[in-house]
């Protein structure tokens, strides 16, 4: 088994859950077979993207949590942080980018850095 399996499956069978749909309600929703969606929460499944993409829309899952989990951390500082940026239009995400970009960049040469 791929540790992606097993992501996809734990990922798919969370979301249902939040949802507190069955597999049978997930497969009609999604138009597809219900051994499908057994065996992808059974990390047996590999789905195509025509299989995966109605099954994503359907239980509400966000795709960065499927394809960058290391960035579903619970934290609130980083949490604030994707509030602020989800506020910017395209010319501040612009300006911002080469900003924080050096910011990491000092941050990460010396760890004993502290702004306040």
């Amino acid at each position: 088994m791929h540790e992606f399996s097993r992501h996809l499956g734990d990922t798919f069978k969370r979301a249902r859950g939040k949802l507190n749909m069955t597999q049978s309600e997930v497969a009609a929703s999604a138009n597809i077979d219900v051994r499908t969606v057994l065996n992808i929460e059974n990390y047996k499944g590999n789905p195509k993207f025509e299989v995966l993409y109605p099954l994503v829309r359907t239980l509400n899952i966000d795709p960065n949590e499927l394809f960058y989990p290391e960035l579903q951390r619970n934290s609130p500082a980083l949490n604030q942080l994707r509030l602020l940026v989800e506020q910017c239009n395209e010319d501040d995400a612009e300006t911002l980018i080469p900003i924080l970009q050096s910011v990491l960049s000092a941050l990460h040469a010396n760890d004993t850095i502290h702004i306040e």
